[in-house]
């Protein structure tokens, strides 16, 4: 038989053995041709002015995704080297040389990259489309179906696998050409040594791993960039330092406590366990920091969502909205170019008024965070004008309550507002409380219908008021486009630039614009963030995986004895799922209680009332760790049902 011929078997046996490893690096094709085509699109840089930083922002990711491969790729290629040496061993026996070897090695793995790049071209088609389908959505477009091949993205993703391939090869090939025969025969037998010896040491370097994973948490949470660093330097040597300690003191443990050991199924799982952990303490450390990484790139990625989405929610109640600087404002230019331009089909021209003191403004500081940027009084808008705001915003009718005044408020004061039971003077006329809405009306700017709030009166009690500015909101017959949306701004600046002394620009906004803005940034932060965030997962999720398939043999003559001996299967099978349990448990706790508190502390940082609802720092939270777990769960899963399969008696 031919090198070719037994590299080609080789690798068939190769990718059965290690099939999760196989689909992984597969999906690792798929998704760098997927990003590739984003980067190649024509179509998708064509969407907006802001997508043409995409594909420098694509590739940017792209590298880092490459370097994690490429470290998957590497830690496999010498795994399998360990666990195949006797049989390379055996090959340099019977007459090949070192360096036939080393170029069978090569070969066959070099095969099994080929066609998990062949199959990871076609996914990558499938889920190009799927982003692609993403990308029309968030921008409001029809998606159609269009079957292509990027020939440039096919390109750039070879050329990735070439050099995530080439070097974890070039680096074995290396490897074997300079071992000796009893170095290829044993090298299976070495296995990451024992740091840490002595118990005393020990549990010194646990309880001091301890405190630095809190101090390194709690300084994370802290706005400021040095000491963040600091305390993702905390975090790294916590994790080294706990997974060293508790992998060697396992044997420890039960050698100190044999009543333990015997107790139960404890004999059979923890023994395994503890020769596996006692010597892949700085594997577990570091798998346990690319959780960390992952989830806190899962929550940061929501966290950017929801403020995007938050912000845009609030300011794009209305297809178009228009505040003018100032009280005696010509807005002649503004009206004159829609009527020209813009179909409209309802609109309003309208004041904002303020009272005389911030009565309710200081209730609500006294009760939450509040920030009343531009407003010394509280905002005042007459029910006419309100009614006629809802109806363009597409809200349903509210009646007045005679004799009362309500409040339109942002989400997250209405709990106070509800409790607020102050009535409020206005010249001679005295308004009891009244109803407390909450749609997106507009409320987080300056000059928009208050800040966070604003009352809302009978048209009669604004009298003699002051005007805070005049805005103007419309329904449009169609989206506002953004050529149209660029010459009103244009007009602003004009305004300013023709003004004496001008406190600020005129504000100008569409739901159009502000949709186009969320979905830029989205696909400029967002997706490069879960991007990496997946390869960070699968590559983690897979080392782990062969680490306990290769144990497949091991296990089979175990329950095999264990099944002479009386075990019964389902007994057996308890022990290997809880053995699996432990295994998978270890190194995704620490990054969970990291991550969940930076996370949180995060989804707080920006302004009141953005981060609410699905978006909330508690729910986003939740969906990144489910997101993790979930795409965890596959590996485990998988691992499960083919280890109780192969290892099991029948």
């Amino acid at each position: 038989m031919t090198l070719s011929k037994l590299s080609l078997c080789n690798a068939k046996r190769q990718a059965s053995d290690y099939l999760v490893y196989f689909i992984t690096v597969v999906m690792a094709a798929g998704l760098l041709y997927s990003f590739n085509g984003l980067v190649f699109s024509q179509e998708v840089q064509k969407l907006s002015e802001g997508m043409n930083t995409l594909p420098l922002v694509i590739v940017l990711a792209s590298i880092v995704v490459v370097w994690v491969f490429g470290w998957l790729v590497s830690y496999a290629t010498g795994f399998m080297l360990s666990r195949r040496s006797r049989e390379l061993g055996t090959y340099v026996l019977i007459g090949l040389t070192n360096r036939q070897v080393a170029r069978l090695f090569f070969l066959e793995n070099l095969a099994v990259g080929g066609a998990a790049l062949a199959l990871g071209l076609v996914l990558g088609g499938v889920l190009y489309q799927i982003l692609r389908a993403i990308l029309f959505a968030m921008f409001g477009l029809p998606y159609y179906f269009s079957l292509a091949f990027s020939v440039p993205a096919a390109g750039l993703t070879l050329f990735y696998f070439a050099l995530i391939y080439l070097y974890a090869l070039g680096k074995s090939r290396k490897r074997i050409r300079k071992m000796k025969i009893y170095d290829l025969i044993y090298f299976e037998k070495q296995n990451e040594s024992i740091v840490i010896h002595k118990g005393k040491s020990r549990r010194w370097v646990f309880s001091v791993s301890i405190v630095l994973g809190v101090a390194g948490t709690v300084l994370l949470t802290l706005r400021d960039l040095t000491v963040g660093i600091i305390g993702a330097g905390c975090l790294i040597a916590a994790l080294f330092g706990f997974f060293l300690s508790f992998a060697s003191g396992v044997p420890a443990f039960f050698d100190k406590h044999p009543v333990q050991k015997y107790q139960g199924q404890n004999l059979l799982i923890f023994r395994t366990l503890a020769a596996k952990l006692s010597t892949m303490g700085m594997v577990m450390a570091i798998i346990s920091m690319i959780f960390t990484a992952t989830i806190i790139t899962e929550g940061s990625g929501l966290v950017f969502q929801g403020l995007f989405r938050g912000r845009a929610a609030e300011s794009s109640c209305f297809d178009l909205y228009v505040a003018f600087e100032g009280e005696n404002r010509d807005q002649n230019p503004y009206l004159d170019y829609i009527a020209e331009h813009i179909p409209v089909e309802q609109s309003v021209l309208y004041q904002v008024y303020l009272t005389d003191s911030p009565t309710v403004r200081d209730y609500i500081e006294s009760q939450t965070a509040y920030y009343y940027y531009n407003y010394d009084q509280d905002p005042i808008l007459r029910w006419s004008d309100y009614a006629a705001l809802r109806a363009i915003a597409g809200y349903p009718a509210v009646e007045p309550e005679p004799g009362k005044y309500s409040i339109h408020c942002m989400t997250y004061l209405e709990e106070p507002l509800r409790n607020y039971g102050q009535p409020v003077t206005l010249g001679s006329i005295t308004l009891s409380p009244g109803g407390v809405y909450t749609e997106h009306f507009s409320q987080s700017y300056g000059m928009a219908n208050g800040r966070g709030y604003i009352l809302v009166v009978p048209d009669e009690a604004v009298d003699g008021l002051a005007v805070h500015h005049l805005a103007y909101a419309a329904k449009t017959a169609q989206p506002v486009l953004a050529e149209q949306y660029d010459a009103l701004t244009d007009i602003a600046a004009e305004e300013y630039n023709r003004r004496e002394n001008p406190l600020g620009y005129d504000f100008v906004s569409t739901k159009a614009n502000e949709d186009a803005q969320v979905a830029v940034q989205t696909a400029l932060l967002v997706f490069p963030l879960f991007y990496l965030a997946l390869a960070l997962t699968m590559t983690a999720a897979t080392i782990l995986t062969i680490q306990q398939l290769s144990e497949t043999e091991r296990y089979r003559r175990q329950f095999q004895l264990l099944q002479k001996l009386g075990m019964g299967r389902r007994e057996m099978a308890r022990a290997l799922g809880r053995q699996f349990a432990i295994y998978y448990t270890m190194p995704a706790v620490p990054p969970v209680l990291i991550a969940a508190p930076f996370i949180f502390h995060l989804a707080r940082t920006p302004e009141p009332g953005v981060m609410v609802g699905i978006n909330s720092p508690s729910s986003i939270v939740a969906i990144s760790l489910g997101i993790f777990f979930l795409i965890y769960a596959i590996y485990i899963l998988l691992a499960y049902i083919s280890l109780k399969r192969n290892v099991l008696p029948q």
